[in-house]
């Protein structure tokens, strides 16, 4: 370790102390400032607890401190992380892989401000009509009310529905059901009642309808207001009401816009038609906007470009001082983001469309115009997600950075960007309560004298991929033509009865490819999509409510001598309704701090400190433990503690399968990765008993993962098709697609240069593929 400074000013290291955050067991560690410094170690090791929970944490604490003394109020609340001392710490920016609620108004534009730079294009240099007012550059913008078209406000895209949408059966009546997209049950039998009691008749086959009554009951916007008289029900007393009407429409549309529900949000979407607007056609501007042009396209023609396309297009047009200073700084913007293999990307692709690791790329690649220097970057994976040859381009990124006079932390699983590292924190042996301990803090080659490290057999002693037979496919899954995005009337064959892989560089269509496998095709029996999407956005929602093991929990509870002396059913150890609650927090453990200028963050609830329930609650023991207790237990502590309870042990063993014995059975939705959320919905479907054939489909079931988790989680997928069913993994990772039975490498290059199936067969075939860029690194993996 080197010598501690008494002057931290010249000290060339971060310097932590007693790091207790999470597992971490009192962690010292140094690391150098302007270096890359990779931090490693299987998932749930610790690492992430140390570079984001501790150092950046710690750094954002001191930002908050230097501001005004009311937000600092707030921010104590949210608590410093644990740790003794950190010396040495510049200010800091975190690139997380985090996911912003979904917003249609949000594109890759608004995210890398390249947006704002095109509209001031247009509104200093672009060509006008004759006598036309120049524009602001928010008249260009499709998120203000100067630039939105006010036919969609904007969107680009208007909501309708039809008599066939609405009444899918005719030969029913109104009260048979006849309106589907009408609720069900009180709600429902209202809206009928109602008509009725305006003289329409609701017995007769709705095509026997008069066609000017059936207009008026599915699209009017009169709400009549009647006295129902309900038709008296034996042993109950129904007396008259006031009854408001609302047609099928109406009901559709106010609930898509307004409900809070998912379920009732996505059941109205399944009787309504989204298309362009008609009068934008879908450019979302309003006419004076559209009517200005740069290089003869208008700012939504460019705005769809993918980006190496409109570096070609603004390269050619700099025919003003104005427009040369403005291009000038538009294609220095653009170069950065295509640098990071994104320029298949255009600007009004929206973000939710967008995977975590383009997302972060694209931060990154806005951070790199800014200019900063002598920050700590704190990034999160940024090769998730990235075709080996892209990484090659990330690299080259992380070291501009660095040359810049910045230090780069960086929590990473790729080998690669190990081997690029000027230095390695190595955090385990393993997960959990079995790791939080630095195994290694140096350069990258010292590592390979650590026998207890797990990222050392990888790195340093690489084994070939064992030979072994290839899984010759049980049949033949054909799906096409596929015409989306920048695939084009693609016909594709997956085998059953195999492991494919489906491969190609970063926007090559691999995930618009697998989209489009649906159990309407022929060979399909059962189809099970296992995506990254949280699998909650609050703390509400976590592991244990999840998989369903909370319910079995529950009733244990209930069972005790305790529970039942007193009462207490089942819905007493829930935290999601009143009773045993703490009603602070309303069960939630945290409560929501608003941080005025900054986005809110949870802190532990004041009274019950983070165990969500109230004191009598929490009298109640299971074994000893209370509720709170139980939840605090990790998957491998439950499994013993729950080993005489079936119900629950298979849970807690498919979880123990995935790799995850290291999370808690409480632990919020919030705090998971992607990846491990998506492993949380793999070990759900395991736990179920599966009969018949079933077809998985993952999207990058590696990322956030070890290379010794990706070996469990490969072992789970092999045994998947060892017992009869189909797995497809749209992957990079190399060692996934060499033990594959069959590759799709999908290409040449992203964007419009990508959408052709380049290679397919066996991975020995495939790297005989001149043409597929997949091909040289695998090759490489199964010559090791």
């Amino acid at each position: 370790m080197p010598e501690s400074s008494d002057d931290h000013r010249h000290d060339p290291y971060v310097r932590v102390r007693g790091a207790r955050e999470h597992n971490l067991a009192g962690v010292d560690v140094d690391i150098p400032r302007d270096a890359i410094a990779v931090f490693t170690g299987v998932s749930g090791s610790g690492k992430s607890s140390l570079a984001f929970g501790t150092i950046y944490a710690e750094a954002q604490r001191r930002y908050f401190e230097s501001v005004a003394p009311y937000a600092r109020r707030l921010i104590h609340q949210v608590g410093a992380p644990k740790v003794g001392e950190i010396t040495g710490l510049p200010p800091a920016v975190s690139l997380e892989q985090r996911r912003s609620s979904p917003n249609a108004r949000s594109s890759v534009g608004t995210v890398t401000t390249l947006s704002n730079s095109l509209r001031m294009l247009f509104s200093r240099a672009g060509s006008y009509p004759a006598g036309a007012e120049r524009l602001d550059s928010d008249a260009f913008s499709p998120n203000t009310a100067a630039g939105a078209c006010p036919a969609c406000q904007g969107l680009g895209r208007v909501h309708a529905t039809s008599e066939e949408l609405l009444v899918p059966d005719p030969e029913l009546s109104i009260r048979e059901g006849a309106i589907a997209a009408w609720p069900g049950a009180w709600q429902g039998k209202n809206l009928r009642d109602v008509l009725d009691t305006l003289g329409h008749d609701i017995d007769r086959p709705w095509r026997e309808l008069d066609a000017q009554d059936r207009e008026w009951i599915l699209f009017t916007d009169e709400q009549p207001v009647v006295t129902v008289h309900p038709v008296r029900e034996a042993g109950r007393i129904q007396r008259p009401y006031q009854g408001t009407y609302m047609s099928a429409r109406r009901y559709v549309m106010h609930t898509f816009a307004d409900s809070k529900s998912a379920t009732l949000r996505a059941k109205a979407e399944r009787f309504l038609t989204s298309e362009p607007c008609p009068v934008c056609g879908g450019s979302r501007l309003r006419p004076e906007a559209l009517a200005v042009t740069f290089a003869g396209r208008t700012i939504a023609e460019l705005a769809s470009l993918p980006l190496t396309s409109l570096a070609v297009l603004l390269a050619g047009h700099d025919d003003s001082e104005t427009a040369r200073v403005l291009t000038e700084d538009l294609l220095a913007r653009i170069g950065t983001v295509t640098e990071l293999g994104l320029g298949y990307l255009s600007l009004d692709r929206t973000t939710p469309s967008l995977s975590n690791g383009e997302l972060q790329r694209l931060r990154l690649a806005t951070q790199l115009r800014s200019g900063l220097f002598g920050v700590v970057y704190v990034l999160d994976e940024p090769s998730a997600g990235l075709h080996p040859a892209d990484t090659e381009a990330l690299l080259v990124v992380l070291d501009r950075l660095k040359a810049s006079g910045n230090s780069v932390f960086v929590v990473e699983h790729h080998l690669d960007v190990m081997r690029h590292a000027d230095w390695i924190v190595d955090v385990g042996p393993r997960a959990g309560v079995h790791g939080g301990r630095v195994l290694h803090s140096g350069p990258p080659h010292e590592l390979a004298g650590v026998e207890e490290s797990a990222t050392r057999r990888f790195l340093f002693d690489r084994a070939a991929v064992a030979e072994r037979a290839v899984r010759e496919p049980a049949g033949w899954l054909r799906t096409g033509p596929i015409t989306r995005h920048n695939l084009r009337a693609l016909d594709a064959a997956f085998p059953l009865g195999v492991l494919t892989a489906v491969t190609g560089v970063s926007g090559s269509g691999k995930s618009t490819l697998v989209g489009a496998l649906s159990e309407e095709l022929a060979g399909v029996e059962r189809l099970v999509t296992v995506d990254q999407k949280p699998i909650g956005r609050t703390p509400r929602s976590n592991l244990a409510t999840y998989t369903g093991l909370f319910d079995v929990v529950r009733k244990l509870f209930t069972a005790t001598e305790e529970a039942r002396s007193r009462d207490y059913k089942a819905g007493r150890f829930s935290f999601n309704v009143p009773g045993g609650r703490c009603e602070t927090c309303q069960g939630e453990g945290f409560v929501s701090v608003e941080l005025l200028f900054l986005p809110s963050t949870y802190a532990p609830c004041p009274d019950c400190h983070g165990a969500r329930y109230n004191p009598e609650t929490l009298e109640v023991r299971l074994r000893g433990l209370t509720i709170a207790e139980v939840l605090d237990l990790t998957v491998e502590a439950a499994a013993g503690f729950f080993a005489d309870t079936p119900a629950a042990a298979r849970s807690l063993r498919t979880l123990l399968d995935v790799g995850l014995g290291y999370l808690r059975l409480g632990q919020p939705a919030t705090e998971l990765s992607g990846g491990e959320a998506q492993r949380i919905k793999l070990a759900s479907e395991l736990q179920r008993v599966r009969r018949g054939h079933t077809l998985y489909v993952l999207d990058e079931p590696t990322t956030g993962l070890h290379p010794a988790d990706v070996e469990v989680l490969m072992s789970q997928l092999h045994g998947l098709v060892d017992a009869g069913h189909s797995v497809i993994v749209v992957e990079h990772d190399m060692d996934v697609v060499a033990t594959a039975d069959w590759v799709l490498d999908l290409g040449p290059g992203g964007g419009e240069d990508g959408g052709l199936i380049v290679a397919e067969g066996p991975p020995a075939e495939v790297v005989r593929v001149a043409s597929s860029r997949t091909a040289p690194y695998l090759a490489a993996r199964l010559d090791t």
